[in-house]
């Protein structure tokens, strides 16, 4: 046979480098899920918080790696948005922590049997949540994904192949790192977590051929990094394209609450997913609420873009153009619209979202109601900020990350939503006739 004619002979050595050590990972992700998955909650809980108390006591570490990371980021002339995504501080050591003992604190999944029935022949038949198997994560700057997505994954049963940004790359690896020393010490096997070491982008695509080893993909970042993932994987993924957020402020609302839930939504941290893009208001309250809303987040450095109703109302905004309606800034700025109703400001999430959080204010209930029926997003607030679509404030822990796809979560992805279920069937006797 020729030469580099068929089969792998084609590849360079540099693509049969990254594709051996693709299927390194994903074996080893592979064995420790088996050793993982019968594992009970006191040893998995033994681990995680094994993996806060050295996460703790390696807090300067930490910071000093996470260090490297921010220099190149300055020097390279990141975003300031960027930067917040990277930095890691002794308080976020300390939030990272505090997340592991969190999930292990929270109701273990695993083997749990959600629903059972009798069939008439007399088998009882039921459900029982089961973990995924392998998990792999691939995510850009922030490096507390790699303690929240670790520790969600081991909780539920599954190992993980984390790939972070070449951003946070010594962040990526400390983490990692010290959490795999906790794992080596516990019956967890080491394995179950891997940060990949390779910065090559190229590992990733050979990464997103493994179906046979990896179960499913789950990436988090910018719209541009999600669709090439979705693009070069035949594994299934979790997508999350973007999150362009809205606040509904209706006729009936109470506006110091609106101006308070509005301000909190875009200004509380402004370069995450669950942050408000656009600001939807009522006509019958805009000339009312508008001005005084506008010059509070000016004098906070929000930039404002306005429709044309809008602009009328505050002078010397700048006027939105058609892209600013889909636009995820993740940034101090602002899209403001004003609506005849209700109606017409359901039909602008409708054109313009990405199905992520939307909030109305309003002290009408059967507007709250119908609010919450008609949006489809994977959150739906009611007099509250849009901030809260976290998997933290929710109630779930940490997050692994917040779907906007509906197969097979939609919303925050905790424990639950990183298992699935298999029946189990009881007999004594019973053959098919």
């Amino acid at each position: 046979m020729e030469k580099g004619k068929f089969g792998l002979g084609s590849l360079s050595e540099k693509e049969m480098s990254l594709k051996e050590e693709a299927i390194r990972l994903g074996k080893q992700a592979k064995i420790a899920a088996r050793l993982l998955a019968p594992l009970s909650s006191a040893e998995k809980n033994r681990a995680l918080l094994l993996m806060a108390d050295k996460l703790e006591a390696k807090s300067a570490f930490l910071v000093e790696e996470n260090k490297k990371d921010l220099d190149f980021a300055k020097a390279s002339g990141v975003s300031s948005a960027v930067l917040d995504r990277i930095a890691l501080n002794p308080s976020g050591v300390q939030a990272m922590a505090s997340g592991l003992r969190e999930v292990a604190a929270l109701a273990d999944p695993v083997r749990e049997v959600i629903k059972m029935w009798r069939r008439p022949n007399g088998l009882q038949v039921g459900r029982m949540r089961i973990p995924l198997g392998v998990i792999g994560i691939i995510y850009e700057a922030r490096p507390n994904v790699t303690a929240d997505a670790a520790a969600l994954c081991l909780k539920s049963g599954n190992a993980v192949i984390l790939r972070g940004g070449s951003e946070a790359h010594h962040s990526n690896q400390a983490i990692g790192a010290v959490l795999r020393e906790a794992c080596a010490e516990t019956r967890v096997p080491p394995d179950a977590v891997q940060v990949v070491q390779v910065k090559d982008h190229a590992l990733v695509n050979e990464l997103l051929q493994l179906e046979q080893y990896i179960d499913l993909i789950i990436p988090r970042g910018g719209e541009e990094l999600i669709r090439a993932v979705v693009a070069n994987s035949k594994i299934p993924v979790i997508k999350h394209y973007k999150g362009v957020c809205h606040v509904y402020v209706d006729a009936e609302a109470d506006l110091e609450m609106a101006e308070n839930i509005c301000f909190n939504a875009k200004v509380q941290r402004p370069s995450v997913c669950n942050a408000m893009e656009t600001l939807l208001v009522h006509e019958a309250i805009a000339a009312k609420f508008l001005p005084a809303m506008i010059a509070k987040y000016q004098a906070a450095g929000v930039e404002i873009r306005g429709c044309e109703k809008s602009c009328a109302l505050v002078v010397g905004i700048k006027s939105a153009f058609e892209e600013d309606w889909s636009t995820e800034y993740l940034d101090m700025i602002l899209s403001v619209r004003v609506v005849k109703d209700m109606d017409e400001a359901i039909a602008h999430i409708e054109r313009y979202g990405s199905e992520h959080t939307e909030s109305i204010v309003t002290n009408n209930y059967q507007k709250s109601r119908e609010f919450i029926d008609r949006v489809n997003s994977s959150a739906v607030m009611v007099n509250a900020s849009t901030r809260f679509n976290d998997g933290g404030e929710l109630g779930l822990g940490a997050e692994i990350g917040i779907s906007t796809s509906k197969i097979h979560a939609f919303g925050p992805m905790g424990l639950e939503e990183l298992t699935t279920t298999k029946f189990i069937v009881f007999g004594d006797g019973q053959v098919r006739e």
